[in-house]
């Protein structure tokens, strides 16, 4: 079955500004600028690779619509320019997003006239690297829960903008949901989300109050996870949430700060780390509701989750049924390099670059 890239229009490209090099570095745009003015044209082999052991890629699509939609030149007079497209003129090959690449395997070729795509270097570049650090964290966490749901939620951690892409590049890698409609909206989907705190205090610090109230609100559309540490208490206040919603409680989000111990945890205290979502508050929880007849009701943990954390919680069998990671999945390192390797088909690279052709590139369209 062909695997499909998604079109060039759903990114919505600032265009103007990308052709006129307004994100590019000021050296792409000034070699641009040198090769017009002199009207050279060398048609080269530019291709661009990452440097990490295993990452998932992410963003090649973006890069693609950056190139469809921005290679090219102005024709004309300041007052009455035109944009000549240059695309046609490019022969580009690339892998897919959600591709899993080695260290200096190549993921794109560009081959063309180096005038009409040298001013996007900056912009490529960096949607690759950056949606490919999202896409490689979150692919990390997910083979670590071994097929349970990974919740993606760094929204609140970085700028608005990102959100986009950052949901794509999630989604792509595996995780089962996202935060925020913008997250969603490449692939169509919507945001989810659990009973926040800021509403349980808005009924006055009430779980259970928050928590029917959003039911009434949304249920059966949305999944109803309650939020329960809100009071410290979270087998305390998930038993409560169990038994007034009934039916309509999928879930419960146990969210205890790494400062706190849960009050489950007080008098067992001593033999373990008991701040934080702890092993042992999972499965008090879990022991709770099980013993009060609410086993469909899933555990949902969030609060410093890492791929790390993860895998520890899954070799010690602790019975979480899904997986909040935040913050952790925005850091770390992907970066890409681009390089002109060879020149009207002959090899011509920096010391240290040689071409490396890959037979898993594709040739786009």
């Amino acid at each position: 079955m062909p695997r499909s890239r998604l079109s060039p229009e759903v990114f919505a490209l600032p265009l103007d500004q990308m052709r006129e090099g307004y994100y590019s570095d000021a050296y792409f745009n000034c070699t641009k600028a040198v090769l017009e003015a002199q009207d050279l044209h060398p048609r080269v082999t530019m291709q661009i690779f990452q440097k990490q052991e295993r990452a998932v890629l992410g963003g090649v699509d973006e890069a693609l619509a950056v190139l469809k939609l921005c290679a090219g030149r102005y024709e004309g007079e300041a007052a009455a320019r035109s944009w000549e497209p240059g695309w046609n003129q490019l022969a580009v090959s690339a892998l897919y997003d959600g591709d899993e690449v080695a260290a200096w395997e190549t993921v794109m070729t560009i081959e063309g006239d180096y005038s009409l795509f040298a001013h996007l270097e900056t912009v490529f570049l960096g949607a690759l690297t950056r949606r490919t650090l999202i896409s490689t964290n979150v692919r990390r966490v997910v083979d670590a829960a071994a097929g349970k749901p990974i919740l993606f939620f760094p929204a609140r951690f970085d700028h608005y903008r990102v959100q986009t892409g950052d949901g794509y590049a999630a989604h792509i890698a595996g995780a089962i949901g996202v935060s925020t409609d913008a997250q969603a909206s490449w692939w169509g989907g919507k945001g989810i989300g659990t009973v926040p705190h800021g509403l349980i205090a808005a009924c006055g610090g009430d779980t259970v109050e928050a928590a029917r109230r959003f039911a009434d609100t949304y249920y059966p559309d949305l999944n109803v996870t309650a939020l329960v540490d809100f009071d410290n208490d979270c087998v305390g206040t998930s038993l409560a949430c169990a038994r007034a919603l009934g039916e309509r409680l999928w879930g419960v989000r146990l969210d205890t700060a790494e400062t706190l111990v849960d009050r489950a945890l007080w008098p067992s205290m001593g033999s373990f780390r008991p701040t934080g979502v702890a092993p042992e508050l999972v499965r008090e929880a879990r022991r709770a509701l099980d013993a009060e007849g609410f086993r469909r009701v899933r555990i949902v943990v969030s609060g410093g989750f890492t791929a790390e954390r993860i895998a520890a919680f899954e070799a010690a069998g602790v019975p979480a049924d899904a997986y909040g990671v935040g913050s952790s999945l925005l850091r770390g390192v992907a970066d890409f390099t681009a390089d002109v390797v060879c020149l009207e088909g002959a090899p011509c690279a920096k010391v240290g670059r040689v071409y490396r052709p890959n037979p898993r590139l594709e040739l786009v369209k």
